[in-house]
């Protein structure tokens, strides 16, 4: 119980800093919301992996490999997107930093959902 309340504080904290970075009446901008995409696609390709691959062969497998390969570059895009709007003058630095906290915050979040669900116990996130 205490892991759910801590991710669920995790990732309020995490948007708290994505809509403080748009709606700041100084930076009045909502163009690092697109950022909400990338933390809908995170975790899709580690899903499917996890759903295709077995996790009795001790090796290496290309399936999980390749979604965490793909999982990283989703996450790099996430930090780079509101680095190139605040480059292109589309966003203030002040609100590309607070995206940027934001960013660590839900990916962290994410990560940790993975490590206190993704064994395979009674309970687990695979059951949903």
């Amino acid at each position: 119980v205490a892991a759910l309340i801590s991710l669920s504080f995790g990732g309020a904290v995490g948007l708290m800093f994505l809509m403080l970075g748009c709606a700041l009446p100084q930076y009045n901008q909502y163009w690092p919301l697109f950022v909400l995409f990338f933390y809908i696609l995170s975790p899709i390709p580690y899903c499917i992996a996890r759903r295709l691959v077995d996790d009795t062969d001790a090796t290496s497998n290309a399936c999980k490999e390749l979604a965490i390969f793909l999982t990283t570059g989703i996450v790099v895009s996430a930090f780079g997107l509101p680095i190139v709007f605040a480059r292109a003058q589309l966003i203030y630095w002040g609100a590309c930093a607070l995206v940027l906290t934001g960013n660590t915050v839900i990916f962290a979040t994410i990560l940790g959902f993975f490590l206190v669900f993704g064994s395979n116990d009674d309970f687990s996130w695979q059951q949903w």
